[in-house]
């Protein structure tokens, strides 16, 4: 008979992190959570955790322990530490900044030192059975070409303190490769679920949506000649390759690019979202410098809602080659769908969400605290600057 799986899972009650636990306890009815929770999101955390219970008839299943990546042994007091160090059997390191426009010092001490203290932990664990790391596949910096999953560091250089921190966390996961058994994810550009189109935040992909509800009305451009592939992934299909690969015996020791193995050219995608948005192709083009430039212009970014830092991934020349994700997955029922077989729930939960305030990325006012210097809080899904320490952390994408 298999002993009780103990679950600890950094990033709660983060979107991922939420779906996450709901995939396991689908996998696993008996599985037991422990839940490191900042303490700035505890209240947001129990609503989460009493929404798992309704659903699942689960009341005993969930611990949520208010710490820190940030500190040592992640702020955890000794007791709680001897308990975790004798019970737990799988770890979920989802906790970061998931932010282009962060600060070098703020990701840096959550990304990369928030890391660091999670595998410190992780060394302790007595009945560790695998150790699971979100990476992401934009650790490749501006290298172009075919990128392996066996690659890590080829001197690249990077467009954002979040790939260049990202990059530096996953160094330090590599290093305990020998000590722990790991598995290593990398997930483009996740979008919302692929049946249903939910998601918590409008970021990422959703920009350019929010872009052509400003233009609606106008000649559409494309934006610049959108000849680079462009990755993105539904959630669902990260969720569910991260939970079989965490748990099937070929995932140790493997790093993964949740990519699509089918991306479409971003010229494409881009048609794609217009035409299911607001039913209207692309007429001419906009050179990508002209764009970028007027993104760069405070009240025009603030007028179009949309962050300069994602035009970058428009232009991007990697492949991303997930052979060893598509091989271990054969045989398990996941694949990641075509984004044109998706793109139009992810459109119409846009439209029925698209003026809620929670879902909604302020970049007119991360401009102004960006201006100031101040540090990074997180709520949710995404990380905006505000007045709250660079402790805020502890939940993720």
């Amino acid at each position: 008979m298999l002993k009780q799986k103990t679950y600890f899972i950094t990033g709660f009650p983060g979107f991922i992190a939420s779906k996450m636990i709901r995939k396991l306890l689908l996998q696993d009815p008996a599985s037991r959570f422990e839940v490191l929770v900042h303490p700035s999101q505890l209240n947001k955390a129990k609503t989460e955790i009493h929404l798992l219970e309704n659903d699942f008839g689960a009341s005993d299943k969930f611990t949520v322990i208010p710490g820190d990546i940030t500190l040592k042994n992640l702020g955890m007091n000794e007791p709680t530490l001897q308990r975790l160090r004798e019970s737990v059997t799988h770890v979920f390191h989802l906790a970061a900044i998931y932010d282009l426009a962060v600060p070098q010092d703020v990701a840096y001490r959550v990304n990369v030192v928030g890391t660091d203290n999670v595998n410190q932990w992780v060394l302790q664990l007595a009945k560790l059975q695998r150790y699971v790391y979100f990476s992401t596949a934009y650790v490749s910096g501006t290298r172009s070409g075919r990128i392996l999953e066996t690659e890590l560091d080829c001197g690249q250089s990077f467009k954002n303190f979040y790939e260049s921190t990202k990059f530096e966390a996953e160094v330090l996961v590599q290093k305990i490769r020998d000590k722990v058994p790991a598995t290593i994810v990398r997930p483009g550009i996740v979008m919302g679920d692929s049946k249903t189109g939910e998601t918590v935040k409008f970021d990422g992909p959703y920009f350019i949506m929010r872009f052509l509800d400003k233009f609606a009305n106008w000649p559409i451009p494309y934006i610049g000649k959108g000849t680079a592939l462009i990755n993105l992934v539904p959630v669902d299909y990260v969720v569910d390759a991260t939970c079989y690969l965490a748990h099937h015996p070929k995932g140790e020791d493997k790093v993964y690019h949740l990519t699509d193995p089918r991306p479409y050219h971003a010229k494409d995608a881009y048609r794609m979202i217009c035409e299911a948005l607001i039913d209207k192709k692309p007429s001419f083009t906009l050179p990508l410098s002209l764009v970028y430039g007027l993104l760069s212009i405070p009240a025009f970014r603030k007028w179009v809602m949309v962050e300069k830092e994602t035009i970058d991934y428009l232009n991007l020349k990697a492949e991303y080659d997930c052979t060893h994700a598509l091989n271990d997955l054969e045989g398990s029922g996941v694949a990641c769908p075509d984004f044109s077989d998706y793109i139009k729930a992810a459109v119409d939960f846009y439209k029925q969400h698209r003026h809620d305030p929670d879902k909604m990325i302020l970049v007119d006012q991360r401009d102004k605290k960006n201006a100031r210097g101040e540090k990074a809080g997180y709520h949710g899904h995404h990380w905006h600057i505000g007045k709250e320490s660079a402790r805020q952390h502890s939940q993720s994408l």
